[in-house]
């Protein structure tokens, strides 16, 4: 065993640099006309039956209104019923055939049931299901208040993307996946909504740090985005675009983003957390306007 680890270990290297130089560029060649084609010939989703949580707001809200658009008919779900109902509506009025709302919890087992029993009672079929909801927190180790409780949330979220790749292999081509991995977009997280030990407030300073100076993408754009790939198939969405280059950084320079995050983030002019050198870039002079939406910057945000 010992020596077949020795000669993988002399010949995988070379024999993977020269594979990928002689494969890769037909390769990336064939997956671009493949694309193209999927442009024009886009999955026509008139008629079918989709089901979004977190429906009630942010990116959930938006795709809710461009499936609408393009008339598939529509399973809006969320804890907060009132505004499903608004989201309800309007997606009427935009070209839905028709749209039902089931509140719940998807943190719970017996409402995820509940939804999916309510969807198939209703339509008899799910063709699209969209796995939006889902919720924010940013804090240094030792903020953690309950380091055991946040153990399984923090697992959950670095392993969410390999369950889709391996669940991907497991259904082959009977079930397309789309994975998305937006940056920092336009929401009620951008717009300073925050958890306390209290409940929920609005805090548009600490918003400030937690943004910080990365340009925020406006929601309607990463809606259109994220419902044209999946009309084409796509494997992966990344919107805005520009956050791909963050993989290949993280990926042949992990140094240089380390840095640049204790730098905007962590590096302080006093021991608060508004006192992080990103936040004073931020409270430059017409710096708001440029790099965060309108939208944002109101304080109209819903905290039920």
């Amino acid at each position: 065993m010992d020596l077949i680890n020795t000669f993988l270990n002399l010949t995988a290297p070379p024999f993977t640099f020269v594979s990928l130089c002689l494969l890769l560029p037909p390769f990336q060649i064939l997956k671009f006309i493949l694309s193209i084609f999927a442009s024009f010939y886009p999955e026509d989703v008139f008629g079918k039956v989709v089901l979004i949580t977190g429906a009630s707001s942010g990116i959930g809200e938006h795709l809710a209104y461009e499936y609408a658009k393009r008339g598939a008919c529509l399973v809006l779900s969320a804890r907060r019923e009132g505004s499903l109902r608004e989201v309800a509506d309007l997606c009427l009025e935009m070209g839905a055939p028709d749209a039902i709302v089931v509140s719940g919890d998807v943190a719970k087992v017996e409402d995820c049931r509940r939804i999916i029993d309510a969807t198939i009672s209703r339509y008899g079929r799910l063709d699209h299901l969209v796995n939006n909801a889902g919720v924010v927190g940013v804090n240094q180790f030792d903020e953690l208040e309950d380091v055991t409780r946040m153990r399984p949330v923090m697992a959950s979220k670095a392993a969410m993307l390999a369950f889709f790749e391996t669940l991907r292999v497991e259904l082959g081509s009977d079930v397309k996946i789309t994975i998305v991995t937006p940056g920092v977009i336009e929401s009620e997280f951008t717009k300073g909504k925050v958890w306390t030990e209290g409940g929920m407030k609005v805090d548009q300073e600490l918003r400030d740090v937690q943004v910080n100076v990365i340009p925020v993408g406006t929601v309607e754009g990463t809606a259109k985005s994220i419902i044209r790939s999946v009309c084409r198939g796509d494997r992966y969405v990344t919107t805005p675009a520009w956050f791909k280059v963050t993989y290949f950084l993280k990926m042949l320079c992990p140094e240089v983003l380390e840095w640049a995050y204790r730098f905007l983030f962590l590096t302080s002019t006093d021991d608060s957390p508004t006192g992080a050198m990103g936040k004073h870039m931020v409270d430059f002079p017409g710096a708001k306007a440029m790099l965060y939406p309108p939208g944002i910057q109101s304080s109209d945000v819903k905290t039920d």
